[in-house]
């Protein structure tokens, strides 16, 4: 939809096919408890600024969240997440709220980082590497793994330092630790909260996208998948069940496994980089609200992110949504709140209401018998994250190299621009100038 928009206002005349019997992807919003919630995407990172500009262009009213922060859950009980940090790296490894979480032996050994020889040549790849050779273990499982695996769905052991944290290996450079190369970073950073929302929810943007397209004119074939796609002398040629429609450009904005078959025939010398492709993650996410005047407080602030092996909790993330939004709670009567949660590698049929309200009661620190639900609906994702993995940018830097030498063939998304709003936006926007 992005990229459609930015090339109909470019000057071309534009056609979007859509496979689904729905537009916007992984931004989605249901009626639970008669209020519309964000059964997707519920923010957008602040970075870059294109995201921000498209919301402001559609006349969406772009608000911050509450100041409230959130919190992580251990295997040594609930903290609020420390401030000074980058990916959960902390940058004041002997500071108060970070020895809270991983005592204060670890917080020691964190700090030595400052005191080992210097990191000065070459580029550091492996971020679990990175933190548990500089930092130790314990900041690796306990402050590291619950951002990096809850937030971009990869484990930090699998991730790529360049991926996740942009200008990392500069500031160790120049600064020789880790924990002084993330306050480098942040300090580096634009003012301002590092998320914002959509007063209403961030699934507003589907529709209004939807009215500016037929605003612009823009043909919108539902349910229409691209079977093939053909090279012909006059430019291409999409093959759709019973027809084909020809153009002079095509931009494939649709999920890895379809793009990438749609692009294999087409790159014969990319055929290694696009086979074997890791897998995108399942994600299945749960939205209750509930009547429970013990949250009015907001206990955990805006969310918890939960370590591995916390006894008797399933799932990776809460967000409590009306404590995060002003909006939102002031949609809900006193004491009604909505909260979310994550479950990584879950199918929606393997979590339950009971298994959701349990996980919630944990983490928000009350009796499930505290909570009484008012409605639930589980949504199940496929997150595109393996941009993160070690080697693979190169592999779709690649990709997108050998897509280039074919004249009017772009490809986006977030298995090529990776995870987030804010980068599906920018990178569908550069397409859609291409086109």
């Amino acid at each position: 939809m992005v990229a459609a928009r930015t090339a109909v206002l470019a000057g071309a005349d534009v056609t979007l096919i859509e496979a689904s019997d729905r537009l916007g992807g992984a931004v989605a919003g249901a009626d639970v408890g008669g209020v519309r919630l964000d059964t997707g995407a519920e923010s957008v990172a602040a970075r870059g600024g294109a995201a921000l500009a498209l919301l402001r262009a559609l006349d969406l009213p772009v608000v911050p969240p509450a100041a409230s922060g959130a919190w992580l859950q251990t295997t040594r009980g609930a903290f609020p997440l420390p401030a000074a940090g980058v990916l959960g790296i902390p940058g004041s490894p002997l500071a108060d709220d970070v020895r809270r979480v991983i005592g204060g032996r670890a917080s020691l050994r964190a700090w030595l980082d400052r005191v080992l020889p210097e990191l000065s040549i070459g580029r550091v790849e492996n971020l679990g590497e990175l933190v548990r050779r500089r930092m130790g273990q314990a900041v690796l499982d306990e402050l590291v793994t619950p951002v990096v695996a809850n937030v971009y769905a990869v484990d930090p052991m699998e991730a790529e330092v360049d991926s996740l944290a942009p200008g990392l290996n500069g500031a160790l450079t120049r600064t020789g630790s880790l924990s002084a190369a993330v306050l480098a970073l942040r300090a580096a950073a634009p003012a301002g909260s590092a998320v914002q929302g959509i007063e209403g929810g961030m699934h507003l943007l589907v529709p209004a996208l939807e009215r500016d397209l037929a605003r612009f004119g823009v043909p919108v074939r539902m349910r229409t998948p691209a079977e093939t796609l053909r090279r012909i002398e006059s430019g291409w040629e999409v093959a759709l069940a019973g027809e084909t429609l020809t153009a002079d450009r095509v931009v494939l904005a649709v999920a890895g496994g379809t793009a990438r078959a749609l692009l294999a025939p087409l790159l014969p010398r990319a055929a290694d980089d696009l086979a074997d492709w890791p897998d995108a993650h399942r994600t299945t996410v749960v939205s209750l609200v509930v009547d429970a005047p013990l949250l009015d407080a907001a206990p955990r602030g805006s969310g918890v992110l939960v370590a591995r092996n916390v006894p008797g909790v399933r799932a990776g993330a809460l967000t409590h949504s009306s404590a995060k939004w002003p909006w939102l709670a002031a949609m809900l009567p006193p004491s009604r709140h909505a909260v979310r949660l994550s479950y990584r590698g879950a199918a929606a049929d393997d979590v339950g209401e009971a298994q959701a309200l349990a996980d919630a009661a944990q983490l928000l620190g009350v009796a499930a018998a505290d909570l009484s639900v008012v409605g639930s609906t589980a949504t199940q994702w496929r997150q595109e994250s393996q941009r993160a993995l070690i080697g693979m940018r190169r592999r779709i830097e690649r990709v997108r190299e050998s897509a280039a030498e074919l004249p009017g063939l772009d490809v986006t998304g977030a298995w090529v621009a990776g995870t987030g709003l804010a980068s599906v936006i920018a990178d569908a926007e550069r397409a859609g100038r291409a086109a």
